[in-house]
């Protein structure tokens, strides 16, 4: 799996968010309730959808805990905050370093391109994490469940100390 590695400039993005864990997953309540509602967003960049986790700390990925709860996002970019629909929220992501991988394939194989980025990827490479959102880009060629989807994954990373 090719990896690249880019500087991601601060995004506004507007959506919902839903506390949950691997194994209380609420990832579809949360996409179902932010799809039938995602037409009241304003000010939009694009088309491409966000699902980002934000992590309580780095501890999270120290030993891993099914039942460990972290906050996830289903978002859109947008030009500003000057609107935000009832029901949404704002949320910004800094700047900063990020290391891009292309998962192909259904959801359900998405733990094996998660496997690969944390157990071989990141301990092999020059970088550790850093602690800012995670999330995957959904553009026009992520098809869900479908074999031939695609999404960017995009992990926060800085230069190992």
């Amino acid at each position: 799996m090719q990896v690249r590695i880019e500087t991601l400039n601060e995004k506004k993005l507007v959506g919902k968010s839903e506390r949950m864990s691997i194994v209380a997953n609420k990832t579809s309540d949360l996409w179902r309730s932010f799809m039938s509602e995602r037409k009241a967003i304003q000010n939009t960049v694009g088309s491409d959808l966000y699902s980002m986790q934000v992590y309580d700390s780095l501890s999270y990925f120290e030993k891993f805990n099914p039942n460990a709860e972290f906050t996830k996002f289903a978002a859109i970019e947008v030009k500003n905050f000057n609107i935000i629909p009832n029901g949404f929220k704002k949320i910004t992501i800094n700047s900063g370093l990020y290391a891009v991988f292309l998962h192909k394939g259904p959801a359900s194989e998405f733990p094996k391109t998660m496997q690969y980025i944390f157990g071989e990827w990141l301990p092999d490479s020059n970088y550790e994490l850093e602690a800012r959102p995670h999330f995957e880009k959904l553009g026009d060629r992520y098809k869900n469940n479908a074999p031939d989807s695609e999404e960017e994954v995009w992990i926060p990373i800085r230069i190992k100390t």
